[in-house]
């Protein structure tokens, strides 16, 4: 079988990535007091990009000070910090490697206490278990709409002029493009909400204006949700009628994934996994061969791959043109180099739990534990494989806490 992982792609804009690898964004919360750009995080992509990834994919930066999703975010609204995001992009670009930056609003989805309020399509509260966690957003009036599309657009060509490869637009997992699509969340009866067609509405727009920004030639992607897992909530039709559209203004790549932090999807947790989709490890393979049939704009898949053979059956199908990968990386930022060697992971991922079912059904403890990995990279450390789930939420509580404290004085 042909090892098509050492295979490079060239993406309908004309820009080449050198193989099929792609580390999928994750939070790093590696972020200033004040949102800006630390030497660990430079630290941290020169690692992965020294590990034989053809692309690297940055965690969520956000586009607006006022809407941070949790401490230690980075925030980029203009060039102040250009020296820096510099480094950032030369640091992630070495041994061949390309970068590429996720931009994302949170919305409603970020802690009570992180900002000064929340926003979304329409005020519609989380579900009850998690209304301690996240408050009831205020709904964005039409010019605020408009202000966050044009942000979008301006951070694209902060980052382009910065060196960057591209640009990914974070449209799932519940932020705030989500929420727009969802029917659930977006209840609004003007041009943004009602039909499916007005839902999508502002991802468009989210699209057009930062390709007008950044030009035909830079590469821009989205992060897209096969569906939210929830009642009522963006379903696999309306999530391939988005990928039609956005195929059809040329976008040049689409990630699969889905689900949000009240389904947690994209981590494997929200229902049992059907025997044959086990059997194929990612997640959300079948989805990606119906977008396949459909349209054929370049495909990545993140979420549940563990091996090379089902790696490389991934993209020998057509299924898929990237494998992403996240948690395993974190874990063991060498694996690229094993895996376009054909050799199997030393650290394989597995379930974590700490026993409150409260918590493991968030998916915060997920991102938690990894956020912590690599922020022992940040410093130059080595993650720690075997590090109990427990001790980790102790320590982002105690983090978390301080953090929530220190933002609270910021806004002062």
């Amino acid at each position: 079988m042909t090892n098509l992982l050492r295979s490079p792609l060239t993406l309908p804009c004309g820009a080449t990535l050198p193989n099929r690898l792609v580390k999928a964004a994750m939070s790093e919360a590696l972020g200033t007091r004040d949102n800006r750009i630390t030497p660990g995080l430079v630290q941290v992509y020169r690692r992965w990009a020294a590990g034989g990834i053809g692309m690297n994919i940055t965690g969520n930066v956000m586009i607006d000070h006022r809407a941070r999703a949790e401490p230690g975010n980075v925030v980029v609204e203009d060039d102040r910090d250009m020296a820096m995001l510099r480094e950032w992009a030369k640091a992630g670009q070495i041994n061949g490697s390309k970068i590429w930056v996720q931009l994302n609003h949170p919305g409603k989805q970020c802690p009570k206490g992180m900002n000064k309020e929340t926003v979304s399509p329409s005020a519609i509260p989380f579900r009850k278990d998690l209304q301690m966690m996240f408050g009831t957003p205020r709904a964005l009036t039409e010019t605020e709409i408009l202000d966050l599309i044009q942000r979008w657009g301006k951070a694209a060509k902060v980052f382009k002029d910065a060196g960057f490869d591209g640009v990914q637009i974070h449209g799932a997992h519940g932020y705030l493009i989500s929420q727009f699509l969802s029917p659930h969340h977006n209840q609004r009866t003007d041009q943004w909400g009602g039909s499916a067609e007005n839902r999508r509405h502002f991802v468009l727009a989210v699209y057009d204006e930062v390709r007008k920004q950044v030009g035909p030639d830079f590469p821009v992607g989205i992060k897209l949700n096969s569906a939210d897992f929830q009642k009522g909530g963006f379903s696999e039709e309306e999530s391939l009628a988005v990928i039609q559209a956005l195929s059809d203004r040329g976008i040049d790549l689409i990630e699969v994934s889905g689900g949000t932090y009240e389904a947690p999807a994209m981590t494997g947790a929200t229902q049992p996994v059907k025997e044959s989709t086990a059997k194929r490890e990612a997640y959300f393979l079948d989805f990606t061969e119906k977008v396949r049939a459909q349209c054929k704009v370049p495909l990545m898949l993140t979420g549940g791959f563990r091996t090379v053979g089902g790696m490389k059956e991934a993209l020998n199908t057509g299924a898929v043109d990237l494998i992403g990968l996240a948690r395993s990386i974190a874990i063991e930022p060498e694996l690229p180099n094993r895996l376009l060697n054909e050799q199997e992971a030393l650290y394989p991922v597995k379930p974590l739990t700490t026993g409150i079912k409260a918590v493991d059904q968030t998916g915060l403890l997920e991102i938690q534990w990894y956020t912590r990995q690599i922020k022992r990279m940040a410093k130059g450390k080595n993650p720690v494989p075997n590090e109990h789930p427990l001790a980790v939420l102790f320590f982002y509580l105690i983090e978390s806490s301080w953090g929530l404290f220190r933002s609270r004085k910021m806004r002062a």
